[in-house]
């Protein structure tokens, strides 16, 4: 796989509860120069970086970050101010109070209610898998599928661990056919991020790529 394909994979991150306009701006004319497929920050910044870049880059952010459990009204409005913005993409984080009650139709129909507030954006749904157990992955497969989410994501890189191997193979035997998979969190090597993409990987979350292609 050769540098620019696997930039076309990499939505070049930058969620540090401290990260200034400064390292953000730099983030961007990275993803620009280097194509990646968007950048993922803080929702806080999506109006300047759509104002400054425009149709220059895909723009990604993140909503009920990092730890998911506010109620999905306040995941809604997040959502459609974000679009409104300029967001393309929008990665959500489930509610895990509700997995760990068994209430998987109240994740679906989260999962559901922010897809219409997506209107037509991408939509990738982290479940936080290092709380999880594989049932309960499997049983967000389902979830995510049911919802007609775009992607299921491996992790916040806020918990106990990030995207493991294991996970993307257990997500490839469960998910349907129209959902992709995002590996985030931990993943710190060139050669694991290709691994990712080998595996049926379609999206990688990372801070490191093109630093680590620069530094080739």
């Amino acid at each position: 796989m050769n540098d620019k394909e696997l930039l076309s994979h990499v939505d070049h991150t930058l969620l540090k509860p401290d990260c200034t306009w400064a390292q953000i701006d730099e983030l961007c004319r990275d993803a620009i120069k280097y194509e990646t497929a968007s950048v993922c920050i803080p929702p806080c910044y999506i109006k300047r970086i759509h104002d400054t870049f425009g149709d220059k880059i895909n723009i990604c952010t993140v909503i009920g970050f990092p730890l998911g459990y506010c109620e999905t009204a306040a995941k809604v409005c997040e959502t459609k101010q974000a679009v409104a913005d300029g967001a393309g993409e929008i990665d959500m984080v489930i509610n895990i109070c509700d997995v760990k009650n068994g209430d998987f139709d109240k994740v679906t129909d989260e999962i559901k209610a922010v897809r219409e507030a997506c209107s037509g954006k991408v939509l990738k749904v982290i479940i936080e898998t290092c709380y999880l157990t594989d049932d309960e992955k499997v049983r967000l497969c389902r979830a995510v599928t049911d919802a007609k989410a775009d992607y299921i994501k491996t992790s916040t890189g806020f918990g106990t661990a990030g995207a493991t191997h294991d996970d993307v193979k257990l997500f490839k035997e469960n998910i349907g056919p129209d959902v992709k998979i995002k590996a985030a969190g931990g993943i710190t090597t060139l050669e694991d991020m290709e691994q990712y993409l080998e595996e049926g990987c379609d999206r990688i979350g990372t801070s490191r790529a093109v630093g680590l292609l620069k530094n080739r």
